[in-house]
């Protein structure tokens, strides 16, 4: 399966993409990740892309695409998720160019409501030692304010404050939820309330997708 997640800041779209390539045994694909990679590698593209970043700009949309492409021609049979990618209309666009006859099997739209997203991330709280996350209503540490693995006192990050959290949205809304409606024209789309428990939302997912895969077993026997 090729898979596409699609949803704002805050939908959990981290959580499910794992879930979703544990079940399937998907690749997953994140361009932050690959970016990062390449760059380590001393490739190429990496270097490209790096003489951007040092100068304070973005990194053009055909280098990234150029990354993705390369990345998922080295996917394995069994498919990818791509996750936070693409996020605009031209990187869909130029996306589906490179990958001509690999078409996108379906994209996984996680729809939530601004405001529960602004609560779920202004309340996140993380440790700076470990790494762990908490928050103040739905996962309190044991003792108020501190680490339950190492006592470390939690911060807010700095994009989890509301302002940041504002801007981020507004970019989402304005930048990428459009490829909504371009991938509803190929008829690819599912919508899951993402405002739901995270189970269920897994399960919902889990219950498209086993269609989708028993679907495309029955296609290969037959061919």
């Amino acid at each position: 399966m090729r898979i596409v997640l699609l949803g704002a800041p805050g939908a959990g779209k981290g959580t499910q993409c794992k879930n979703i390539v544990t079940r399937y045994g998907l690749l997953h694909l994140s361009s932050g990740d690959i970016l990062r990679q390449e760059r380590a590698a001393g490739a190429e593209l990496g270097k490209k892309a790096q003489s951007y970043m040092d100068s304070g700009a973005l990194v053009p949309d055909e280098i990234i695409i150029e990354m993705m492409a390369k990345a998922i021609e080295q996917a394995p049979a069994s498919g990818f998720v791509l996750d936070g990618f693409p996020r605009t209309l031209n990187q869909a666009v130029e996306l589906d160019r490179a990958l001509a006859k690999l078409k996108i099997n379906a994209v996984l739209n996680l729809e939530i409501d601004d405001r529960l997203v602004a609560a779920r991330m202004t309340g996140r709280r993380s440790c700076p030692q470990c790494g762990a996350i908490y928050h103040v209503d739905n996962l309190k540490p044991k003792t108020e304010g501190v680490c339950d693995n190492d006592g470390t006192e939690l911060v807010q990050r700095a994009d989890d404050n509301p302002e940041v959290v504002a801007n981020r949205l507004e970019t989402y809304h304005r930048q990428t939820e459009p490829l909504v409606d371009y991938y509803k024209n190929n008829g690819t789309v599912y919508d899951f309330d993402a405002g739901k428990d995270v189970d269920e939302v897994k399960a919902s997912i889990f219950e498209e997708l086993d269609a989708l895969d028993k679907a495309f077993s029955a296609d290969a026997v037959s061919n």
